[in-house]
């Protein structure tokens, strides 16, 4: 009758209190926790915290680029957005969130000369 179903047979476990226990369990959680915060929780809080520095350090005639990858002057910063002039006479207004980065000054004139 054992064919369809085979037996379990129950295996040596080591109980509580004995050696091979609940500590390799806990030293491997405790592995598990120290790795995912080394190397993904804490550079996580590392940029967005530079990234708040840099938004709140935003000011007017910043060269900036967005996250939709377009080069503009900020025009006028307020409490949660950013007024950016992409061309002569073209405002937009976008979140403070989505700037990207802070160029360096001259950059918007060194790439429409070379373009």
């Amino acid at each position: 009758m054992s064919f369809f179903i085979p037996q379990a047979f129950a295996q040596s476990g080591a109980q509580p209190g004995q050696p091979g226990g609940m500590l390799p369990t806990l030293i491997m959680f405790g592995g598990l926790f120290l790795f995912m915060y080394l190397f993904i929780i804490r550079p996580q809080r590392k940029r967005q915290k530079e990234h708040t520095d840099l938004i709140s350090a935003l000011s007017k005639g910043d060269e900036v680029v967005m996250t939709s990858g377009l080069l503009a002057k900020v025009s006028k910063v307020d409490e949660d957005y950013v007024t950016v002039e992409a061309a002569n006479n073209v405002e937009l207004r976008y979140q403070k969130a989505s700037v990207h980065a802070v160029l360096p000054k001259g950059t918007i004139k060194k790439v429409g000369a070379s373009a």
